[in-house]
């Protein structure tokens, strides 16, 4: 099934800002420019083929070697998605999940070496007792005919498990060198174990041959996060009332959560003594006020599009967010699909986009008219 998304046929000029709200605290000043509400570009139209329907909550994609997909829904289960459409019966071997609020089967991928290991990597809300719930990541081995996991376990098990069913984070992100990393929620409850640095709450995590480092700290509840062309570690988190940020995340390194931020408390009250920069934290690289949500983010790098371009899945006001980067800083922006709830974005062998709508439960396949 293909349809049509009427966009402007040109590649105008750069010189007014994207369409948005005015921000929630006027008051905040970016620290340099650019850092907030980059001029605004617009490219061409783009044709969208729904390639799956019927999930509840799709949250993440893993590319398998062929074509196919591996996605996960929110409610539980995970299916193959086959190259030119179809969704499988869900995969069989999946732990218990606690699926309530923003809980339940979050994120997916595949091991460098799924080739030979069939390895299969999840995020998910793990049900500790009494109410409590953790972030874990599994692992399970891939049957052939792509219908079961086996030798399910446990890599990582968050500590202190929570009452909150909220701020999971759960972006998972090989790196070049074998090392996973998990970005995580600090459960909204808790945003003081952001600042924590024995606590694994609002963390970049780094996980290899079993040992858990963290990696940064002082985050709110990251849900994107990517490598660019240098295989650098790049995330986006979303804020409170305002205040969600692009970062390049740097080992050992404070993002500020939640003694800086660029936005407020839901009832409007200020976050911590107000304050958008500290000595020792980090600066995002770009904000945004009023939020967009984010979901999953991807550098692009293939022949439909421009490369190096920044594409980042947005929930509210929802779209597709596309960032052009100059000397690692945000140069352009634009807003592609809005008022679809996208919650991943992930790049097909050809070159098109794979974006999975959270609010129709579809799955998109994005190329240029």
């Amino acid at each position: 099934m293909k349809h049509l998304i009427a966009l402007l046929l040109l590649a105008a000029p750069a010189w007014a800002q994207v369409a948005q709200d005015p921000p929630n605290v006027p008051h905040f000043k970016p620290a340099f420019e650019g850092q907030t509400r980059a001029p605004e570009a617009i490219s061409g139209a783009l044709e969208t083929e729904i390639l799956a329907e019927g999930m509840e909550h799709p949250w993440g994609i893993a590319p398998l070697p062929g074509g196919d997909y591996l996605l996960s829904d929110r409610e539980g289960t995970l299916h193959v998605l086959a190259t030119q459409g179809g969704l499988s019966a869900p995969i069989m071997g999946m732990p218990k999940i606690a699926v309530r609020a923003q809980g339940g089967l979050l994120d997916v991928a595949i091991s460098p070496g799924f080739a030979t290991d069939r390895l299969v990597y999840w995020s998910y809300a793990k049900p500790v007792g009494a109410g409590r719930t953790s972030l874990a990541v599994g692992q399970g081995e891939l049957s052939a005919d792509r219908a079961e996991l086996r030798n399910v376990r446990d890599v990582f098990v968050q500590p202190n498990p929570s009452l909150s069913p909220l701020h999971y984070g759960s972006r998972l992100v090989f790196a070049p060198d074998g090392a996973l990393f998990v970005t995580t929620g600090e459960r909204f409850t808790d945003r003081d174990l952001a600042q924590d640095p024995k606590s694994t709450y609002g963390k970049v995590l780094r996980i290899k041959e079993g040992q858990t480092t963290i990696w940064s700290m002082g985050h709110r509840n990251i849900q994107g996060a990517a490598l660019d062309a240098t295989g650098q570690l790049w995330t986006v988190e979303h804020g409170p009332q305002g205040g969600d940020e692009l970062n390049v995340i740097k080992r050992g390194a404070n993002y500020g959560w939640p003694v800086i931020s660029y936005g407020e408390n839901y009832n409007g009250t200020r976050v911590g003594k107000g304050i958008t920069q500290a000595e020792g934290m980090e600066q995002p690289i770009y904000y945004w006020d009023p939020v967009i949500a984010p979901g999953g983010m991807l550098f692009y790098d293939g022949p439909m599009f421009a490369k190096g371009d920044v594409y980042i899945a947005s929930l509210n006001p929802g779209g597709l967010v596309r960032l052009r980067l100059k000397e690692g800083r945000v140069a352009t922006e634009e807003r592609l699909f809005p008022g679809y709830r996208i919650r991943d974005v992930e790049q097909a062998p050809d070159g098109a986009l794979i974006v999975l709508v959270d609010g129709t439960g579809e799955v998109w396949r994005v190329t240029p008219k």
